[in-house]
């Protein structure tokens, strides 16, 4: 059982972290900062102070700027480059002491799993911001955001729960990710073609 509970929670702070970083770890930081699981000691310092603090106030900008159309997209390119990243050291760090050789592999599975989780989160959003009411927006933001908080708390406390749902999650990502870009490829070649059509037409007299 500890070494499922190691995969779950090595796991679920890549999956995690692709979809909300800051959320993911200041639920693990309070989880072990008030005394409600014991954190690997490579984690135990997503508990200090400063580095909640941080993830509090990070979150708290998520919070707005991921329900606002258009922001939204802009700040999932921006994090493109922080959360992949993010989930692959938080990977590492949650598979303990161990060898190098898993470390490293566990990096590299925690990086690719925070990427197809971020891709999946960053397409859908986009694909949302074509509607022109907000109200998708706020519904997916606060949906993921509570999803995250969820997931990494049952990492943490029902290992076994997680990644059964893990696995499920990873089917529909498998199944929906082409579909979405697919999607957004026809979309923005649409808009293209469109302002392609309309600088080449010349006024009638």
């Amino acid at each position: 059982m500890e070494a499922v509970a190691t995969i779950a929670l090595t796991m679920g702070m890549a999956w995690a972290s692709g979809i909300n970083l800051y959320a993911a770890i200041l639920t693990l930081g309070v989880l072990g900062r008030s005394g409600h699981m014991q954190l690997p000691q490579n984690l135990e310092i997503l508990q200090d102070p400063v580095v909640l603090g941080a993830a509090a106030v990070m979150y708290f900008l998520e919070f707005f700027a991921d329900k606002i159309p258009g922001l939204d997209t802009v700040w999932d390119a921006i994090h493109t480059f922080i959360r992949i990243p993010a989930g692959a050291i938080l990977a590492a760090q949650a598979v303990g002491d161990v060898s190098p050789a898993v470390v490293l592999a566990a990096a590299l599975l925690g990086g690719a799993l925070a990427a197809g989780t971020h891709l999946t989160k960053a397409g859908t959003r986009a694909m949302l911001n074509a509607s022109p009411e907000p109200f998708t927006n706020w519904a997916a933001s606060l949906t993921e955001d509570a999803v995250v908080i969820a997931g990494v708390w049952a990492a943490a406390t029902h290992p076994l729960a997680f990644l059964s749902f893990l696995v499920i999650f990873l089917l529909a990502m498998t199944w929906l990710l082409p579909r979405v870009w697919r999607a957004l490829a026809a979309m923005f070649a649409r808009i293209t073609t469109f302002f392609r059509s309309s600088t080449t037409e010349t006024p009638t007299t």
